[in-house]
C-alpha cells in the first residue's frame, strides 16, 4: 500500500483557522441580525394572555402586561393614549361587552405580534379587527387597533349602532 504524505505548513494551518473562525462569527452575526425578524412565541403568548386577560375581566393582569409606557392607537380618535386614559375610554366602557375572542391569526416577529381575532358579544353578535402589538421585555409598549368603522367595537355591536 503506497502511502503519500501531504505536507501542510504551519501558516496554512493558521490560515485555515483564522478562516474557519472568522466564517463561524460571520454566521453568527447574521444569525443575531434575523433574530429581530424570526417568529417570537414568547411574545405570541404574551398577548395570547391579553385577550385571555379581557375575556376575564381581569383588569390586574391586564395590566401586568402592559409596559410603564403602553399607548393605544386606533381610528376612533385614539392617538398614543395612555394606559390611564385606555382604561376610562376603552376598557371601563367596553370590557362588559365582551364575551370572548376568537383569535383566528397571531403571527409574532421579533417585537411585533398581529392579531386579526373574532369577538364575541355577550349579546350574541361579533365583529372582527386586527391588532398590532409592540412588545419589550415581555410588555406589550404600544397597541393599536385596525377596525373598519365605529360599528366595529363591543358596545357599538352590542346596541346596533
Amino acid at each position: 500500500m503506497d502511502m503519500t504524505r501531504i505536507g501542510v505548513s504551519r501558516r496554512k494551518v493558521i490560515e485555515s483557522g483564522v478562516c474557519a473562525v472568522a466564517g463561524a462569527a460571520g454566521l453568527l452575526v447574521t444569525a443575531s441580525a434575523r433574530a429581530g425578524t424570526e417568529r417570537s412565541e414568547t411574545n405570541e403568548e404574551v398577548v395570547r394572555k391579553w385577550y385571555g386577560a379581557l375575556e376575564q375581566n381581569d383588569f390586574g393582569q391586564f395590566t401586568a402586561l402592559q409596559a410603564e409606557n403602553f399607548t393605544f392607537t386606533s381610528a376612533a380618535g385614539d392617538d398614543h393614549i395612555s394606559a390611564s386614559t385606555f382604561k376610562t375610554k376603552c376598557w371601563d366602557t367596553q370590557i362588559n361587552f365582551i364575551e370572548r375572542f376568537d383569535l383566528e391569526r397571531v403571527i409574532g416577529s421579533g417585537n411585533d405580534v398581529f392579531v386579526k381575532y373574532l369577538c364575541h358579544t355577550k349579546n350574541g353578535k361579533s365583529f372582527r379587527n386586527v391588532e398590532y402589538f409592540r412588545l419589550r421585555d415581555g410588555k406589550v409598549e404600544a397597541l393599536e387597533c385596525y377596525f373598519g368603522g365605529k360599528s366595529t367595537f363591543p358596545s357599538a355591536v352590542s346596541n346596533g349602532t
